[in-house]
């Protein structure tokens, strides 16, 4: 399927030094970034407390904000979930004398002051029929301004274990596409083809470093979807690469890579602007939640169209990529007097 067909070919690798030279210049930015800030890990990595408080009416969330500060717990994030009367705050770890629950009890005292009500404790019945003690929040009319929807503990060292299993799996994912682009292909365009995923994984810690955005596990599984996306694209442009080699004996290494991205640009375009439209719904319409995965998603896709095009078949064509490593010549095609010299593949 196209919407278009473009008939001449589009000299792309004309410019590929000079784009490459700004490729190289914003990975540069986004390592220093890495190194200088680093990243802002949520409590999935670094252990602590999360809260789901659900109010009465629509929240005031800096107002919670200053509530839950004033306890001086550390760096806390307080910000709406879901709806507009739905807030999550994430307390970070006070030591290991102090409990989770201890930490969220506070809290939720604090909010509760904020809105003039008084803390007690309540039986309430789970789902599972579990009886469960939670605190409440009334008011001397017997409304109860705020509840209590949940609480969530990660210690420190379920944290760092996670951490670990997801540089873990990074590596892993990386391994395993360089494996396969050097089975399917050759071994130029695996290392151009993981040079150019790991570009793209860095630039997006980088954005999230410079810019401090919470690194979540949601994130963590967006960059390896982005992974695993941008390699679909670079494979998609080696695969025309080789069947034009086969076709097209008479180009130059150059123009075959000119004539294979030029092909597939059509393709390029439904593929991307499909999956774009589909992240921005969720950057726009599914809240705090989803933000950041739909964030690094975004620039992945973005980076991932160029590092495809600019960065994976600048280094394949920079390493000598050339006909002879893609086909394989057949005992005729050494035969400069036989018109029908041809290649088996």
């Amino acid at each position: 399927m196209e919407f278009f067909r473009i008939r001449k070919d589009i000299p792309f690798m004309r410019h590929v030094l000079v784009l490459n030279v700004v490729s190289f210049v914003t990975f540069a930015l986004a390592v220093f970034f890495l190194a200088t800030r680093g990243l802002h890990l949520s409590i999935e990595f670094t252990g602590g407390t999360l809260m789901e408080v659900a109010y009465e009416q629509a929240a005031d969330v800096g107002r919670a904000r200053t509530a839950v500060e004033k306890l001086q717990l550390g760096e806390v994030q307080v910000q709406n979930f879901g709806t507009s009367r739905d807030v999550l705050i994430r307390l970070p770890v006070r030591g290991e004398g102090t409990k989770g629950d201890e930490l969220a009890t506070q809290a939720f005292g604090a909010l509760c002051a904020a809105e003039q009500g008084q803390v007690s404790t309540r039986q309430y019945t789970t789902p599972q029929g579990e009886q469960v003690s939670r605190p409440a929040c009334a008011k001397a009319d017997g409304s109860e301004p705020l509840k209590l929807q949940r609480t969530e503990f990660v210690g420190p060292s379920v944290g760092a274990e996670l951490a670990r299993d997801g540089a873990l799996a990074l590596a892993v994912t990386v391994l395993g596409i360089m494996t396969y682009l050097a089975f399917r292909f050759e071994w130029k365009f695996s290392v151009a083809g993981i040079v150019a995923n790991l570009h793209d994984v860095v630039i997006i810690l980088g954005f999230f470093a410079f810019f401090q955005w919470e690194f979540s596990l949601a994130v963590l599984a967006a960059i390896l979807a982005v992974l695993g996306y941008s390699v679909n694209e670079s494979v998609v442009i080696f695969d025309r690469i080789r069947e034009t080699f086969r076709r097209m004996r008479k180009m130059s290494t150059r123009e075959v890579i000119d004539h294979a991205i030029t092909s597939t640009i059509s393709r390029t375009v439904i593929t991307h602007g499909s999956t774009q439209m589909m992240v921005l719904s969720m950057l726009v319409f599914g809240g705090p939640t989803l933000h950041y995965f739909a964030v690094a998603l975004t620039i992945g896709i973005l980076f991932g169209i160029y590092s495809s095009i600019f960065v994976a078949a600048g280094i394949a064509m920079w390493l000598g990529v050339k006909r002879e490593d893609l086909v394989k010549a057949g005992p005729r095609e050494h035969d400069p007097g036989d018109p029908n010299a041809g290649a088996v593949v």
